[in-house]
């Protein structure tokens, strides 16, 4: 209603005065910035030293859910939020990757579970013509 009477929200303060909000200390952005940079490096070296397998990516998914977790707590400004609004946006994303490894875990059995007992019958005695 103040805006309808005329009022402007920062009529109180004094002319020339700044209104000062919520300020965030610039340190936290250069260590982000910085181990974002680090998990990037990692993630890169994966491929550099032809890590194979599940182990490869395994450490691409850790290396891209941390740089994630970062880039959504520190410049979304979820650091300063409250702790239930945290839990709120970030836990559902980290049970559903969680599921989907569960999956893809359980995926590569059975793909190798096949494999094994569907596979060519090797105790069969060789045919000879």
């Amino acid at each position: 209603m103040a805006h309808a009477e005329g009022h402007h929200p920062h009529a109180d303060v004094q002319p020339g005065a700044q209104v000062q909000g919520q300020q965030h200390p610039l340190g936290i952005y250069f260590k982000i910035w910085g181990l974002l940079f680090v998990l990037s490096l990692a993630s890169y070296l994966v491929d550099y030293f032809h890590f194979q397998g599940l182990l490869r990516w395994f450490l691409i998914i850790v290396f891209m859910l941390l740089k994630a977790g970062l880039i959504v707590a520190v410049f979304m400004h979820m650091l300063w939020e409250r702790l239930a609004l945290v839990y709120a946006i970030v836990i559902p994303p980290l049970l559903l990757v969680t599921l989907l490894g569960i999956g893809a875990l359980d995926g590569e059995y059975t793909f190798l579970t096949r494999g094994t007992y569907f596979g060519p019958d090797t105790t069969a005695p060789a045919k000879h013509p």
